[in-house]
Protein backbone atom coordinates (compact mmCIF):
# COMPACT_ATOMS: atom_id res chain seq x y z
CA UNK A 1 0.00 0.00 0.00
CA UNK A 2 1.45 3.59 -0.85
CA UNK A 3 1.55 6.27 0.85
CA UNK A 4 -0.71 8.11 -1.24
CA UNK A 5 -3.15 5.03 -0.76
CA UNK A 6 -3.30 5.41 2.80
CA UNK A 7 -3.58 9.12 3.10
CA UNK A 8 -6.90 7.90 1.13
CA UNK A 9 -7.92 5.77 3.68
CA UNK A 10 -7.18 8.17 6.69
CA UNK A 11 -10.55 10.12 6.91
CA UNK A 12 -12.57 6.72 7.04
CA UNK A 13 -9.99 5.31 9.49
CA UNK A 14 -10.45 8.17 12.01
CA UNK A 15 -14.08 8.09 11.88
CA UNK A 16 -13.79 5.15 13.87
CA UNK A 17 -11.43 5.77 16.45
CA UNK A 18 -8.69 8.83 16.66
CA UNK A 19 -5.29 7.19 15.33
CA UNK A 20 -2.39 8.85 16.70
CA UNK A 21 0.11 10.72 13.83
CA UNK A 22 -2.19 11.19 10.49
CA UNK A 23 -3.22 13.84 7.83
CA UNK A 24 -4.29 14.37 4.62
CA UNK A 25 -3.22 17.20 2.92
CA UNK A 26 -1.87 18.41 -0.62
CA UNK A 27 0.29 19.90 -3.01
CA UNK A 28 -0.07 22.59 -5.51
CA UNK A 29 1.77 23.06 -8.33
CA UNK A 30 2.24 26.94 -8.37
CA UNK A 31 1.71 28.16 -4.65
CA UNK A 32 1.83 31.57 -6.34
CA UNK A 33 -0.99 30.49 -8.73
CA UNK A 34 -4.42 32.54 -8.20
CA UNK A 35 -7.59 30.05 -8.14
CA UNK A 36 -10.85 29.58 -6.95
CA UNK A 37 -11.39 28.45 -3.56
CA UNK A 38 -12.22 25.21 -2.96
CA UNK A 39 -14.85 25.49 -0.41
CA UNK A 40 -17.16 28.82 0.63
CA UNK A 41 -16.60 31.24 3.18
CA UNK A 42 -17.71 30.25 6.98
CA UNK A 43 -18.67 32.42 9.75
CA UNK A 44 -16.95 31.77 12.71
CA UNK A 45 -18.47 29.39 15.39
CA UNK A 46 -19.03 30.51 18.93
CA UNK A 47 -16.55 30.31 21.36
CA UNK A 48 -16.57 27.01 23.38
CA UNK A 49 -13.08 26.54 25.06
CA UNK A 50 -9.73 27.17 24.63
CA UNK A 51 -6.91 25.02 23.73
CA UNK A 52 -2.88 25.45 24.10
CA UNK A 53 -2.90 26.51 27.22
CA UNK A 54 -2.09 24.13 30.69
CA UNK A 55 -4.61 21.68 31.63
CA UNK A 56 -6.12 22.19 27.89
CA UNK A 57 -5.55 18.91 26.28
CA UNK A 58 -2.67 20.22 24.28
CA UNK A 59 0.22 22.57 25.67
CA UNK A 60 1.04 24.25 22.32
CA UNK A 61 3.00 27.54 21.58
CA UNK A 62 -0.38 28.95 20.22
CA UNK A 63 -3.55 29.29 22.05
CA UNK A 64 -7.04 29.45 19.89
CA UNK A 65 -10.74 29.15 20.79
CA UNK A 66 -12.67 25.98 19.98
CA UNK A 67 -16.20 25.47 18.72
CA UNK A 68 -18.83 24.07 21.83
CA UNK A 69 -18.06 20.24 22.30
CA UNK A 70 -14.91 19.85 20.00
CA UNK A 71 -12.38 17.37 22.07
CA UNK A 72 -8.55 18.23 21.78
CA UNK A 73 -5.84 15.77 22.76
CA UNK A 74 -2.38 15.59 22.78
CA UNK A 75 -0.62 13.30 20.36
CA UNK A 76 2.69 12.02 20.29
CA UNK A 77 4.11 10.30 17.12
CA UNK A 78 6.64 7.19 17.84
CA UNK A 79 9.05 7.45 15.20
CA UNK A 80 9.35 3.63 15.41
CA UNK A 81 5.81 3.28 14.63
CA UNK A 82 4.53 1.95 11.27
CA UNK A 83 2.30 5.14 11.49
CA UNK A 84 5.29 7.48 12.28
CA UNK A 85 5.59 8.08 8.13
CA UNK A 86 2.01 9.79 8.53
CA UNK A 87 2.50 11.78 11.77
CA UNK A 88 4.86 13.60 9.45
CA UNK A 89 4.13 15.98 6.47
CA UNK A 90 6.45 18.22 4.92
CA UNK A 91 8.47 19.93 8.02
CA UNK A 92 5.92 19.66 10.59
CA UNK A 93 4.80 16.96 12.79
CA UNK A 94 1.65 16.60 14.51
CA UNK A 95 0.96 17.45 17.90
CA UNK A 96 -2.23 18.18 18.62
CA UNK A 97 -5.67 16.05 17.33
CA UNK A 98 -9.30 18.24 17.87
CA UNK A 99 -12.18 15.61 17.46
CA UNK A 100 -15.21 17.20 16.08
CA UNK A 101 -16.95 13.89 16.60
CA UNK A 102 -18.60 15.21 19.98
CA UNK A 103 -20.31 18.03 17.97
CA UNK A 104 -21.34 15.89 15.52
CA UNK A 105 -18.86 16.16 12.56
CA UNK A 106 -16.35 13.27 11.61
CA UNK A 107 -13.25 14.59 11.37
CA UNK A 108 -10.25 16.63 13.17
CA UNK A 109 -8.40 19.93 13.44
CA UNK A 110 -4.91 19.12 13.71
CA UNK A 111 -2.30 20.68 15.23
CA UNK A 112 1.19 20.48 13.30
CA UNK A 113 4.69 21.60 14.81
CA UNK A 114 7.76 22.71 13.46
CA UNK A 115 11.74 23.33 14.14
CA UNK A 116 12.67 25.84 11.72
CA UNK A 117 12.52 28.68 13.01
CA UNK A 118 13.83 30.79 10.57
CA UNK A 119 11.19 29.06 8.08
CA UNK A 120 8.29 31.62 7.15
CA UNK A 121 4.78 30.83 7.11
CA UNK A 122 4.33 30.67 3.68
CA UNK A 123 7.35 28.81 3.82
CA UNK A 124 6.22 26.06 5.95
CA UNK A 125 2.43 25.65 4.65
CA UNK A 126 3.89 25.66 0.92
CA UNK A 127 5.66 23.32 2.27
CA UNK A 128 3.36 21.02 3.74
CA UNK A 129 0.94 20.93 1.46
CA UNK A 130 3.30 19.55 -1.06
CA UNK A 131 4.28 16.96 0.95
CA UNK A 132 1.11 15.05 0.05
CA UNK A 133 0.38 14.45 -3.72
CA UNK A 134 -3.50 13.72 -3.57
CA UNK A 135 -3.98 17.80 -3.42
CA UNK A 136 -4.58 20.58 -6.56
CA UNK A 137 -5.09 23.58 -6.90
CA UNK A 138 -3.53 25.05 -3.64
CA UNK A 139 -4.30 29.18 -3.63
CA UNK A 140 -2.17 30.99 -0.77
CA UNK A 141 -3.20 34.17 0.97
CA UNK A 142 -1.93 36.18 3.88
CA UNK A 143 -3.58 37.35 6.50
CA UNK A 144 -2.48 40.02 8.92
CA UNK A 145 -5.12 41.87 10.87
CA UNK A 146 -3.26 43.21 14.25
CA UNK A 147 -1.85 39.73 15.14
CA UNK A 148 -0.04 37.19 14.02
CA UNK A 149 0.70 37.39 10.86
CA UNK A 150 -0.54 34.35 9.16
CA UNK A 151 -0.67 32.31 5.82
CA UNK A 152 -3.62 30.40 5.10
CA UNK A 153 -4.16 27.69 2.13
CA UNK A 154 -7.50 26.34 0.74
CA UNK A 155 -7.06 23.45 -1.86
CA UNK A 156 -8.41 20.31 -3.35
CA UNK A 157 -7.90 17.04 -1.82
CA UNK A 158 -8.91 14.02 -3.83
CA UNK A 159 -9.79 10.63 -1.93
CA UNK A 160 -9.50 7.96 -3.97
CA UNK A 161 -11.74 5.47 -1.21
CA UNK A 162 -14.44 8.07 -1.52
CA UNK A 163 -13.51 9.00 -5.49
CA UNK A 164 -14.63 12.41 -4.79
CA UNK A 165 -12.29 16.14 -4.44
CA UNK A 166 -12.96 17.55 -1.61
CA UNK A 167 -11.95 20.52 0.02
CA UNK A 168 -9.23 21.37 3.06
CA UNK A 169 -8.15 24.36 4.32
CA UNK A 170 -4.95 25.21 6.45
CA UNK A 171 -3.19 28.22 8.04
CA UNK A 172 0.37 28.57 9.15
CA UNK A 173 2.54 31.41 11.67
CA UNK A 174 5.77 31.44 13.13
CA UNK A 175 6.13 31.17 16.86
CA UNK A 176 9.19 31.74 19.06
CA UNK A 177 9.92 27.23 18.91
CA UNK A 178 8.90 26.96 15.53
CA UNK A 179 6.15 27.17 12.91
CA UNK A 180 2.98 25.59 13.64
CA UNK A 181 0.21 24.36 11.34
CA UNK A 182 -3.74 24.09 12.09
CA UNK A 183 -4.99 21.93 9.13
CA UNK A 184 -8.65 21.40 8.71
CA UNK A 185 -9.74 18.12 7.32
CA UNK A 186 -13.05 15.92 6.50
CA UNK A 187 -14.85 12.79 5.97
CA UNK A 188 -16.21 14.34 3.08
CA UNK A 189 -16.91 17.72 1.59
CA UNK A 190 -20.67 18.06 3.71
CA UNK A 191 -18.77 17.18 6.71
CA UNK A 192 -15.64 19.77 5.78
CA UNK A 193 -18.56 22.51 4.96
CA UNK A 194 -20.15 21.83 8.47
CA UNK A 195 -16.39 22.13 10.30
CA UNK A 196 -15.62 25.16 8.46
CA UNK A 197 -17.00 27.38 11.36
CA UNK A 198 -15.24 25.99 13.90
CA UNK A 199 -12.02 25.95 11.82
CA UNK A 200 -12.37 30.21 11.35
CA UNK A 201 -13.03 30.47 14.78
CA UNK A 202 -9.41 29.23 15.40
CA UNK A 203 -8.14 31.03 12.98
CA UNK A 204 -9.53 34.26 14.24
CA UNK A 205 -8.21 33.78 17.71
CA UNK A 206 -4.78 32.16 17.44
CA UNK A 207 -2.31 33.96 19.36
CA UNK A 208 0.78 33.15 20.39
CA UNK A 209 1.46 31.57 23.95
Amino acid sequence: MTRRTVRGLLPVLLAAATVTGCSSDADSGDGAKAEKSAAPAAKAAAKGGTVGGAGSGCELPVTFDLAKDWKPKAVSVDPDSELAELGTQGPVTMVCEIDAKPAGHIGFLRVWQGKDKGASPRETLESFVKADENSSKAVYKEVDAGKPALTEVTYTLHSELMDEDRPAHAFALSTPGGPVVVHLGGLDSAEHGGMLPAYELAKASVRLG
